[in-house]
């Protein structure tokens, strides 16, 4: 297990989150030791999706507004179908994924989280992979979509849906641990 003490990690999430998709990769990231922070457009409390239904609660440490991507060695994103799609249409949202491709930081994305690396503009010519039915929707923003459990590209982790999430958290510690620096904006 790598070590991540002394980094902090950033998940961006609002209500209608896959709750295992933030969860399991918060508690990955935690017991590798790093220090993760919800960022979201509400304060308070935010609520997750599981099974068709609404999930528990989970505490937002920080709005968007409070946050800062200086502050923050990486970004992870969960999916859901509300979550990216309401997250996708909040500017200050987008800008915050932005910065972390302009400071070419490790950015993890899964399911139908990279809607929201869509509408940021960071896809086009990168390998990605996402929830099968946003496939043609990565393609117009101009990723190189493939269908694998897994994809990393440059810095960029990104999987299909929950039952990746074992690979996924494998390859989001390993990012932020090399802290590759290496994404490159579109």
């Amino acid at each position: 297990m790598e070590n991540l003490k002394r980094k902090t990690v950033a998940i961006l999430a609002t209500n209608g989150f896959e709750e295992s998709e933030l969860k399991e990769p918060m508690d990955a990231l935690k017991e590798a030791g790093a220090d993760v922070h919800i960022i979201s457009d509400k304060s308070g409390k935010i609520k997750g999706w599981q099974n068709g239904n609404w999930s528990n609660e989970y505490d937002v440490d920080k709005t968007l507004n409070e946050a800062s991507e200086a502050d923050y060695n990486a970004l992870m994103l969960p999916g859901g179908v509300m979550n990216p799609d309401t997250l996708r249409q909040n500017k200050e949202a987008v800008n915050f994924v932005k910065a972390f491709f302009k400071n070419k930081k490790p950015v993890a994305a899964i399911c139908h989280a990279p809607w929201l690396l869509a509408e940021a503009d960071v896809l086009q010519g990168r390998k990605i992979t996402s929830y099968g039915s946003i496939k043609q929707d990565m393609i117009n923003a101009g990723a190189e979509w493939e269908d694998s459990e897994v994809v990393v590209d440059h810095g960029l982790v990104t999987s299909r849906n929950p039952n990746d999430l074992p690979a996924f958290n494998a390859k989001l510690i390993e990012e932020v641990y090399e802290g590759k620096h290496q994404l490159q904006t579109a």
